[in-house]
Parts: C-alpha cells; structure tokens; sequence
C-alpha cells in the first residue's frame, strides 16, 4: 500500500510540474507576442492615424509573418532536443 501511495504522489507531482511548464511557455508566449507587437508597431507605424495605409498594413502582416516564422522554428526545434533527451 505504501508503493501505491508513493506512485500517487509522484504522479500527481510530474502532473504539477507538467501544468506549470505549460503555463510558463504560454506566458513567455505571450510575453514575445508583446515585444513584437511593440516591435512591428515601431517599426511599421510611422504616423498614427485613424486607419491603416497598404503599405503599414503589408509591414505589419510580413513583420508578423517572420515572428511566426521563427516562434514555429524554434519550438519545433526545442521539441526535437526534448524528444532526443528523453529517449
């Protein structure tokens, strides 16, 4: 009965520690969605107005693109050295 109880705890702790790094990434995700919407804005936004021109709203689009871009590059990768430490 005890081993029982000690798996218990130990699964229930791995499934704490797995909640929190879920949480941490989507905080860290939306943290970089921060910057780069300040990013993109510095760098697309030359004059405020009421509406957005073509040419604001094309930076804006391909400087969100990129962000994507790279997000989805480095997560892919992060994933393959957590698969390659895990086996």
């Amino acid at each position: 009965a005890c081993l029982k109880e000690n798996w218990n705890a130990n699964a229930e702790a791995a499934e704490l520690q797995r909640l929190i790094a879920v949480e941490q990434q989507k905080a860290q995700f939306q943290a970089q969605v921060h910057n780069f919407t300040d990013v993109c804005w510095d760098k697309c936004m030359d004059k405020p107005s009421s509406k957005l021109d073509s040419r604001t709203e094309t930076c804006l689009v391909s400087c969100l693109e990129r962000f994507i871009d790279t997000t989805l590059t480095i997560t892919n990768r992060f994933t393959q050295m957590v698969q390659k430490g895990a086996h």
